[in-house]
């Protein structure tokens, strides 16, 4: 159900699978650095077609395999035409990640280097002009869908202190961001002591839910330790691994947690993924309109009954579907209390699985040194949320909502869109 951030199409799209071969290499090695084969990528790029033991000599086995062999490289690297090395935005022993300009527009590349010094992982994502003043990014934001929400503020030891916002008090469908306050909830439990990260919880049929995600393909019984479910749950937003830990904490817990976050309009009672997703997809609009109509008392029974359902006899949509009465929700300012929540635990697990996936959004990592992530999506939703330490301290949140009740929003081109205006914002605030 969280948006995965869609490139130019398949051939910008040249995502790839990350080595999970060790992050450093061994001591004494003359392998190439991250720059030196982003540096050979963008020669090579005027030089298309390649010659097969020359991209052998740079590309890993796995990569080559993946993208088509040397003709599906060459292909791709030629529909991005010559490229032109701009900014570095992050760079480490394994990884570097450039601003290139393409036939396509400004791409952000992202490289990482095995032990060996080849290429394991690649991808190009749009990366889009950020707005210089607050007036843009009210402009930019207007233009992507009819109903939008928005807030950059500073963290301080008060709470939010907000700094632009644009209904920024107006609650929203979030989407998968609602995890925040699932994450929330497991960390007071582990500081509690009631709980571990380190504890063990097996897959089941009965808390399995949809994509997004891969745990709902993994066989019944596969033991995960919570940090592992949480990790999941936030860096890919899957699904499985959410309700997981929803039925693990209880429905209640979470929703306690909304209260405690502060959120201003929690969810009574809190759906799983999987019970909201069934109601949109098994027998719509029927099931979903009596559940609508139903007393608050009598929801959660009828949740239960939903979650029962077959998944297999769930079937995906692509319009809209009750947005504004099946969802989680909440305002930007909701986000950033959440946010500053989740920041003053202080736990390190926690700040783990929030730093795994910074989606894509490109932040200079020597100004901004911490960047935590959670986004949301679903036909006619999109929202993108961030917490970011600056490198003087400063705790800045930025979060934008996008929803249209009538129409999808179209990712491919919103997704970017708002990337940049987050990117703006954070630069401004």
């Amino acid at each position: 159900m969280i948006r995965r951030f869609l490139a130019v199409g398949t051939a910008i799209a040249l995502l790839l699978a990350l080595t999970t071969a060790p992050a450093t290499a061994a001591p004494g090695s003359t392998q190439d650095s991250p720059d030196t084969q982003f540096a050979w990528l963008v020669d090579a790029s005027a030089r298309v077609p390649l010659p097969a033991d020359e991209v052998a000599a740079h590309l890993d086995s796995p990569l080559l395999s993946a993208v088509g062999g040397v003709d599906g490289f060459n292909q791709t690297l030629a529909s991005l035409g010559t490229l032109t090395a701009g900014a570095v935005v992050d760079r480490t022993p394994t990884e570097l990640r450039q601003v290139v300009g393409s036939a396509v527009g400004e791409l952000l590349g992202t490289l990482t280097v095995n032990p060996a010094g080849l290429i394991a992982g690649l991808r190009f994502s749009p990366h889009l002009p950020a707005p210089t003043s607050w007036e843009q990014v009210d402009a930019a934001l207007g233009s992507l869908a009819p109903r939008v929400s928005f807030a950059a503020a500073t963290i301080t030891p008060e709470g939010c202190a907000p700094v632009h916002g644009l209904n920024e008090r107006t609650a929203r469908p979030l989407g998968s961001a609602f995890k925040l306050y699932v994450l929330g909830a497991l960390a007071r439990e582990v500081k509690a002591g009631r709980l571990s990260w380190d504890t063990g919880l097996p897959l089941r049929e009965s808390w399995k839910s949809f994509p997004s995600g891969v745990l709902q393909d993994q066989p019944d019984g596969t033991v995960l330790t919570l940090a592992e479910h949480a990790e999941h749950m936030i860096s890919i937003s899957d699904n499985t691994a959410t309700d997981h830990l929803i039925h693990l904490l209880g429905r209640g817990e979470v929703q306690r947690q909304f209260a405690r976050f502060g959120n201003t309009t929690p969810n009574s009672p809190m759906p799983t993924t999987r019970e909201l997703l069934t109601l949109k997809g098994f027998q719509y609009p029927a099931a979903a309109t009596v559940y609508t109509a139903l007393p608050q008392r009598l929801r959660e029974a009828a949740l239960n009954a939903v979650g029962r359902v077959p998944r297999t006899a769930v079937q995906p949509w692509t319009e809209p579907r009750a947005i504004d009465q099946l969802e989680w929700f909440g305002s930007p300012v909701d986000m950033c209390a959440a946010m500053a929540g989740l920041w003053q635990g202080h736990d390190p697990q926690l700040a783990k699985a929030m730093s795994i996936n910074d989606g894509g959004i490109a932040l200079p990592s020597a100004r901004f040194p911490t960047v935590w992530f959670k986004g949301g999506s679903e036909p006619g939703v999109l929202t993108l949320s961030y917490l970011v330490r600056r490198d003087d301290g400063t705790l800045l949140t930025a979060s934008a909502m996008l929803s249209d009740p009538e129409n999808a929003l179209d990712e491919a081109t919103a997704a970017p869109q708002v990337l940049a205006v987050l990117r703006g914002a954070l630069q401004l605030a």
